[in-house]
């Protein structure tokens, strides 16, 4: 059984512990059907609990682990511990107002990640955002949102980027299009600002930015923006977060994930490399 590093964060927690008892069910050859009976769920229950989906209720985790098998102590003390810390609230959750549920599964892997791999095409990544960058994104994305509203917004996104100063900040890799720098979101001092603080990024430990230039043409990333996640525990599949208008998709199948990696190293490779980047920022930001 895996263990969870300290702040590993409840999603994580939920996840891995998901895993875990899709493997002991198959172990014994149970089915999912045979599964939810047990706890008085169904079979679909099952399944969104093995996917890490939905909070767990400690007594169906004692009760799968009873028709499991599982009958030492220390093992079900671990896998129950398991369960309660994966009902703790994560500070986004205060949130909650403004947060999507969707978004809200993204917040807690990210919070949990040992390395975030990111490409952008139309704005510049949520993690190194300015204030007021941040700001005119959020009122472009919700035109009809009263004031107070754009500023939660723009406070969860500013809290969220204490994730890479903090004890347990995952390596951030970016690259970002040339196009979301050129485009001009609320002004040129806006946008200057932007370009300025990224060139400052570049200086910090953990974080490597990258632009892909016009000039090269056509590249790995047809298919737009993405983000692939990896996480210390070894159990954990990394995951590939793909945003829509009012949802998100999250791929994990290796297939999958396989494919996004492969189309990441070579964003990586085509684009300019980071002390060529800090050159451009730099000319680009004399332009605004």
């Amino acid at each position: 059984m895996s263990t969870v590093q300290p702040g590993g964060g409840s999603m994580v927690r939920r996840i891995l512990l998901g895993s875990q008892l899709r493997r002991l069910r198959e172990s014994k050859g149970i089915t999912r059907e045979e599964a939810g009976y047990s706890i008085r769920g169904s079979e679909s229950k099952i399944s969104r609990m093995e996917l890490g989906r939905v909070s767990f209720k400690e007594r169906d985790v004692a009760d799968l682990l009873t028709l499991y098998g599982v009958t030492d102590d220390t093992e079900r003390s671990a896998l129950l511990g398991l369960a309660r810390e994966a009902n703790a609230a994560g500070w986004w959750h205060s949130y909650g107002d403004v947060l999507p549920s969707w978004f809200q599964t993204y917040v807690g892997l990210e919070e949990a990640a040992s390395l975030i791999r990111t490409y952008e095409v139309q704005f510049v990544p949520g993690l190194l955002q300015t204030e007021d960058y941040a700001r005119t994104v959020t009122m472009l994305g919700q035109p009809a949102a009263p004031s107070e509203e754009i500023e939660r917004r723009v406070a969860l996104r500013m809290q969220r980027q204490k994730l890479l100063v903090s004890e347990r900040a995952p390596k951030l890799w970016a690259v970002i299009d040339e196009a979301a720098l050129r485009r001009p979101l609320g002004g040129r001092k806006v946008m200057r600002a932007q370009v300025e603080r990224l060139v400052e990024l570049t200086d910090q430990a953990g974080v490597t930015i990258q632009v892909m230039p016009f000039q090269f043409g056509g590249h790995a990333a047809e298919g737009g923006a993405f983000s692939i996640l990896r996480f210390p525990e070894q159990d954990l599949p990394d995951v590939v977060y793909l945003e829509q208008l009012t949802s998100a998709l999250y791929l994990d199948k290796r297939d999958d994930v396989d494919q996004y990696s492969q189309a990441m190293e070579r964003l990586c490779v085509d684009s300019l490399a980071p002390d060529r980047t800090v050159s451009l920022l730099s000319r680009i930001a004399k332009e605004f």
